[in-house]
């Protein structure tokens, strides 16, 4: 080759890019790209997720008939908080609200049509312990409120069980959680009796009265009421926040038609495999009464929770002027729908012959509801990824026919090179917002998006962002490929990301995680784009292509959108309650980095279709830089007063510790802290509030028995937790442990004791030396299966009668007056009935606006037997 023909090669190669340059859009529209989906975002997702039904109010009930009418609901409501906190054990929980809740339904008995229906009342008094983790709960005479409706003529011994909880948190009235399902209930009861169209199987109403005891209600009814061996299908109705709308965030394996009536007659479907996956994690730190239903009463059906507004949950700010008439007409009208579907199914008769494992199910952006068996979703899976990989290869192939000098081994081989960019940009798009939450974490500044959740935005999705495309970005910038036209090569580049989802999809479903239908979601649609490039010859003009890829990217884009901002809803207040011994920013940053992933995955990377899409980047990094310095200002202190506060849970405690002879070896008073987020009580340092002597409580735990943390339910966070001694006592109330009989003989030795004191309690046990436990008063297998110091939870509603249990260990031959036992015992003044001193109310009254303190008076006090 002469070296004028080299020239003019060279010469072509030059006109052939100054062409492809051309056609490149400038720089400057890449801020009008990254734009119209934000506007998207906001004018469409957000609209459809704060939809809400206008609420019904009496004056209108002529004209619904049928119809839920919310402000009844509400007006209950008001009458429910008005009784203040509702703590087990309390008059207000006891007694006040059982009579409110008994005469509600007195009232609603004198509206039933008695000549089609009959009500049945029966206040539970309930005792029982089971294992709820490495706990022991034990309860004594807990109350619940059943309610039976059954048509006369109905023949049907399979009922439908409703299920919500009147107590609540200490400190808090609990009109969100759980007083809205309440009254959610009580009208639906109502417009259940007054139906002219009666319905074939019984309908259980549990009022339960101990769910904030750990589930402790739920479990007395379904383990010991004469109606539980009935109950076939469950509808579980919960509160995380107070509002918005009602999630269906869990529903039970093999029972299909569940999922199939949920999807016919939810008015206002709302719903997600990935909720119920991530809470079936224990990523959140909660649980519900669906848990013993589901695992003590192999009962069958569906978890419901409002989830909206998670800050004021278990506050003193959960209250009636916070929750919207139009969430509980949204709740109310579900509710009632799927009660009458439920009561009127056929399948309720023989519940244990359905089968077909779990269910993929979601509402698309709260329009239809979309359900399907774990079998029909592995065939999906299956299909649609073999598809998208089968048309991206006749796509690459069809390069090659349209491209001179251009063999189908060059097309693989910068294919593959792509591929690989793609998933170093998949990995950055996770990596990056983590670094950042690591920076943040490092730099004392965790929880800044608490309040100014817009700040995610600067902090996480644009690093995500970047990290997407900038492999990509930096490989057509330094190395130019010039044998292949610039739309085949940003083509290739969505066809990478393509592929990664469907080598995604496959795993995961080989993994067994149903949360892989999102991947699902985006295969159809970019294949769906690509199969009408191919067929319709768009695929080879030019940047054409880009206009069918982009218009069918606007609904998964949305639906994205949507399932993210939800699950960011729900864990932006969780992760101001925690706790101290984790990063939550590392949660938020990688749901952000997957929404990034999952939502602009393919529409990202038409950033390189722009001109200088490096400086678009750089654009972008100055951006997540101004956030950076706002989230620093006090803009990003997360706490704000009555509707994001700072909470702290701490109780006032009297410590006495005993040793082998009954003489006092140690005691102090002081407050425990049980630290609720990342950040501690460090905000507490500036405002004034009295912290000299705080201290870790690690180096208590070398001293004295279960670090005499007066733990309330589980201890295994005692060691982070912090200790302020006090020079006064707290002297809260009276928690006597009585030694009431001590056997010994050849190889054994038995004790007998007695405990009085407050409605909660807890008892810790500790064999010493080589002595073994035996036996016990207690749950026989609780005592097999965990290791000691085993810890037992103890809560009486309206029994206060002792507690009475034995101990027998198996003792070393030849030992006799040596210690063979260890127990802690610790009382809990929970409930505002118990009087603060008042160095603790000068505390309280010390704390600043922004935070909401949980707490009580305690008394722990150790011994040796």
């Amino acid at each position: 080759m002469t070296q004028k023909e080299i020239e003019l090669i060279g010469d072509s190669s030059s006109l052939k890019k100054e062409r492809e340059d051309r056609r490149r859009l400038s720089w400057y529209y890449a801020p009008s790209f990254l734009l119209l989906w934000l506007a998207l975002f906001f004018a469409i997702v957000i609209p459809l997720y704060n939809r809400l039904p206008e609420r019904i109010i009496i004056a209108e009930e002529p004209l619904n008939l049928g119809e839920f009418v919310a402000e009844r609901a509400e007006r209950q409501l008001h009458e429910y908080e008005r009784i203040g906190p509702k703590v087990v054990g309390s008059p207000a929980n006891e007694v006040e609200t059982v009579a409110f809740l008994l005469n509600e339904v007195e009232k609603i008995r004198t509206e039933m049509r008695s000549d089609l229906y009959e009500l049945d009342v029966d206040l539970q008094l309930t005792t029982g312990s089971f294992s709820f983790g490495s706990m022991l709960s034990m309860y004594q005479g807990i109350q619940n409120i059943v309610v039976k409706l059954v048509a006369k003529k109905s023949v049907s011994e399979s009922y439908l069980l409703i299920n919500s909880h009147f107590d609540s948190k200490p400190g808090s009235p609990g009109s969100g959680d759980d007083g809205t399902m309440v009254v959610v209930m009580l009208e639906v009861l109502r417009q259940m009796v007054i139906s002219e169209t009666p319905f074939e199987h019984g309908i259980i109403f549990l009022f339960n009265g101990a769910e904030e005891n750990g589930l402790q209600g739920a479990h007395g009814f379904i383990t010991q009421h004469k109606w539980a061996a009935n109950c076939k299908a469950l509808i579980n109705l919960e509160v995380g926040g107070s509002g918005g709308r009602d999630l269906l965030f869990q529903s039970s394996p093999n029972n299909p038609w569940l999922m199939k009536y949920y999807r016919q007659y939810a008015k206002h479907p709302f719903a997600t495999t990935l909720a119920e996956e991530i809470w079936q994690s224990g990523i959140i730190p909660s649980g519900t009464d669906f848990r013993i239903f589901r695992d003590v009463g192999n009962l069958p059906g569906l978890d419901i929770a409002q989830a909206d507004n998670g800050y004021v949950y278990h506050t003193a700010f959960d209250t009636f002027k916070v929750i919207p008439g139009r969430s509980i007409q949204n709740t109310g009208n579900n509710i009632l729908s799927l009660t009458r579907a439920y009561a009127n199914a056929t399948e309720l008769y023989e519940t244990e012959k359905t089968g077909d494992g779990y269910a993929i199910f979601f509402d698309f952006l709260g329009l239809f509801f979309v359900y399907y068996t774990e079998t029909t979703g592995i065939i999906l899976n299956c299909v649609i990824g073999v598809i998208s990989l089968i048309l991206v290869g006749f796509s690459l192939w069809r390069m090659t026919r349209q491209s001179e000098k251009v063999s189908i081994g060059q097309i693989s081989i910068w294919f593959l090179i792509i591929l690989g960019l793609n998933v170093l940009g998949a990995v950055l798009c996770l990596c990056l917002p983590l670094l950042m939450a690591v920076l943040f974490d490092a730099g004392d500044r965790t929880l800044t998006y608490f309040t100014s959740n817009w700040l995610v935005f600067g902090l996480y999705i644009f690093p995500a962002f970047i990290g997407l495309v900038l492999p990509l970005t930096l490989y057509y910038t330094l190395k130019p490929n010039h044998k292949l036209s610039h739309a085949y090569q940003i083509q290739m580049s969505l066809h990478a990301h393509s592929v990664v989802l469907a080598l995604l999809i496959l795993i995961l479903t080989a993994v067994g995680l149903r949360s892989q239908y999102l991947c699902l979601i985006s295969l159809i649609f970019y294949g769906g784009a690509l199969l009408i490039n191919l067929i319709s010859t768009l695929h080879d003009r030019g940047y054409y292509w880009s206009l069918v890829v982009m218009c069918l990217q606007v609904l998964p884009f949305c639906y994205f959108c949507y399932l993210f901002y939800m699950v960011l809803v729900v864990f932006f207040p969780i992760t101001g309650r925690n706790g101290i011994g984790s990063n939550p920013d590392l949660i938020i940053a990688l749901l952000c980095g997957a929404c990034t992933f999952f939502a602009l995955g393919f529409a990202a990377q038409f950033i390189n279709v722009f001109r200088w899409p490096k400086l678009i980047l750089l654009g972008l990094g100055v951006v997540t830089f101004i956030f950076c310095m706002i989230a620093v200002s006090e803009v990003g202190f997360p706490y704000r007063a009555k509707t994001s506060v700072m909470r702290i849970t701490f109780m006032q405690t009297d410590r006495i510790f005993h040793d082998y002879d009954g003489k006092v070896t140690h005691s102090d008073s002081g407050y425990y802290f049980v630290y609720q987020d990342r950040r501690g009580l460090n905000p507490l340092v500036d405002s004034g509030v009295d912290l000299t002597g705080l201290a870790s409580m690690e180096p208590e735990c070398d001293k004295y028995f279960m670090c005499g943390a007066p733990c309330f339910y589980f201890c295994g966070g005692r060691r982070n937790a912090g200790w302020l001694p006090l020079e006064s006592e707290v002297k809260p109330g009276e928690t006597n442990l009585e030694l009431l009989e001590k056997t010994m003989t050849y190889d054994t030795i038995r004790f007998e004791f007695k405990l009085t004191g407050p409605p909660h309690m807890n008892i810790f046990i500790q064999p010493v030396g080589d002595a073994n436990i035996t036996d016990w008063s207690f749950d026989q297998t609780f005592l097999g299966t965990v290791k000691p110091p085993y810890i037992i939870f103890f809560s009486y509603g309206k029994d206060d009668s002792p507690l009475n249990f034995f101990i027998e260990l198996e003792r070393p031959v030849g030992e006799y007056n040596v210690p063979f036992l260890e127990l802690g015992v610790v009382g809990h003044f929970v409930s505002q009935d118990y009087k603060r001193d008042e160095h603790t109310q000068q505390f309280l009254a010390d704390l600043p606006d922004y935070v909401h303190a949980m707490e009580w008076p305690a008394i722990f006090k150790g011994y040796i037997f």
